[in-house]
């Protein structure tokens, strides 16, 4: 029994760290089990990592609908339903939970590196948008950080495309961040991604926790948890923003989600949102009751502050955030940041074959490098490949061949095709235009058809006599079977082609000769 009790308490699990390798984290050799609090899971990944400022990052994983969740450090593994149904072996993700509104002032340099390798992997997947010139900057940053200044006889013509660095990558950027990356010389890896991080505070959409919901009308929204409060999306467009200070309650019923916030008039206003189903719902009361509490509550109201908004959720649900805000964090006095025998340990990021034909990039093809500053996309945007399975009914276009199964194909000398049925255009009588030309052809047709008849090849004299019969029961039953609408096309026999045509000429001779005898 006890053997059977190990079994389903062993624990495989692998997490993705943010510079690509995996950390395996087991019962045999950590101790995990089932019953392990997703804390101490946490502390083995940021025990791995070196990291002091803890309180910004976490783990997160996946439901089989591919809906995110952040492990609860509070709850024991056992405790997260979508995670044991996907296992084992189980799969984490390390990252930032906690965006900082100002990156550059965190304390410790393996930390600024963390959130470095976050926003350039949020910038890679389309999570932060950007324009085309912040692009070439960003990315030069970060190939200075990787391979440090430019070296003409090391980074020959080419030399990015071997590095991913936005969605859809063009030769055109990377052209532009050769360029910009020739200009950055003499910064070191950890200035270099200082750079990278100061351009991408900046951005409009750094530190955005997006999710969908719907407003009245069933409009779609997106709401955006952010280091300064809530940010509402409609139609790509910012149409709303909530700070932290002025939001005073939380609440989810259902799908039904609910923000009430102070106006400058000291009056509360409720705002309603739908989200798609009860567990996003939940899970973005969590997030935001979460968010609310790092970047809101002040230290000797934090308390207080949490567990009123504990409270406000559906059929008794609560939830409490049990980290450090961010506010404690900065004035922590138990820690002496920064570290300084700290060793800063960088990952090559992944590589890919270089670009091998260079290829003229038009303005027609990616439009004008000026018209695209301030044009970038949205992680909303939707670049589903139009082709395939995601072609709508009335976008499937069928070869008119198809159209029906029993049509003739068009001849190789036509050029055209029909889907015209032949028995409908029998049927209709004498359409063509009277022309010798087409006299001419149809004519031409009868004495092919009624060639290719007599002269059918076959192996006996029963067949022959089969076949004879057919032919005569053809004529009876359709006077017009031997019309054909293939063009015909004289062709001159090579010698071979002539041998085997008198061969097969004496072969039929010889066959009527047998038969009629």
């Amino acid at each position: 029994m006890s053997c059977f009790c190990t079994a389903q308490e062993e624990f495989y699990c692998e997490v993705l760290l943010l510079d690509e390798t995996k950390l395996t984290l087991t019962t045999q050799q950590q101790g995990i089990k089932k019953s392990t609090k997703g804390s101490v899971v946490l502390d083995f990944v940021l025990d791995h990592v070196k990291l002091a400022e803890t309180d910004f990052f976490g783990l997160r994983y996946c439901d089989r609908s591919h809906q995110t969740y952040w492990l609860d450090p509070s709850k024991t593994l056992s405790e997260h339903k979508d995670l044991i149904k996907k296992g084992p072996p189980y799969t984490l993700y390390f990252g930032v939970k906690f965006y900082a509104e100002n990156p550059c002032k965190l304390k410790e340099e393996i930390t600024r590196y963390q959130f470095f390798l976050q926003v350039k992997q949020d910038v890679l997947q389309g999570r932060i948008p950007c324009p085309l010139d912040i692009s070439a900057q960003l990315a030069a940053l970060a190939i200075q950080s990787e391979l440090g200044d430019y070296d003409p006889y090391k980074h020959v013509s080419g030399y990015v495309s071997e590095y991913r660095f936005v969605p859809d990558q063009k030769e055109e950027l990377e052209h532009a961040i050769e360029m910009i990356h020739k200009t950055v010389m003499g910064q070191i890896p950890s200035k270099a991604e200082l750079s990278y991080l100061g351009i991408a505070k900046t951005l409009d959409m750094y530190g955005v926790d997006l999710h969908p919901v719907f407003g009245e009308n069933q409009s779609e929204y997106f709401l955006g948890l952010t280091p300064i409060g809530v940010v509402v999306y409609k139609n790509k467009t910012q149409v709303g923003k909530y700070f932290w200070p002025r939001i005073t309650k939380v609440h989810f019923k259902e799908t039904q989600f609910e923000l009430q916030v102070v106006g400058k008039d000291c009056t509360e206003t409720s705002f309603f949102f739908k989200a798609p189903n009860k567990t996003a719902c939940k899970h973005l009361w969590k997030c935001c009751i979460e968010h609310h509490t790092f970047f809101r509550m002040p230290e000797n109201d934090g308390n207080t502050l949490t567990r009123k908004l504990s409270k406000f959720g559906s059929l008794g649900s609560k939830h409490r955030y049990s980290g450090k805000t961010a506010m404690q964090m900065g004035r922590d006095p138990s820690v002496s940041l920064p570290r300084p025998d700290l060793q800063v340990v960088r990952t090559r990021s992944k590589t890919y074959s270089k670009r091998t034909s260079q290829t003229t990039v038009t303005k027609t093809e990616n439009g004008d490098p000026e018209e695209q500053r301030g044009k970038p996309s949205a992680p909303w945007d939707e670049n589903a490949p139009q082709c395939g399975l995601y072609n709508t009914a009335n976008q499937r276009t069928k070869s008119p061949k198809f159209l029906k199964a029993r049509g003739r194909t068009p001849s190789a000398g036509s050029g055209k095709e029909t889907s015209q049925n032949p028995r409908w255009s029998r049927s209709r009588g004498n359409t063509s235009s009277g022309s010798e030309s087409e006299t001419s052809t149809r004519e031409h047709r009868k004495k092919r058809n009624r060639s290719r008849q007599e002269n059918e090849m076959v192996d006996s004299g029963p067949q022959w006599e089969a076949v004879l019969c057919r032919q005569k029961e053809r004529s009876q039953n359709d006077p017009n079977h031997r019309r054909s609408r293939h063009r015909s096309r004289s062709r001159s026999p090579d010698v071979q082609a002539k041998e085997q045509l008198w061969k097969h000429i004496h072969a039929l001779l010889e066959i009527s000769r047998y038969h009629f005898i």
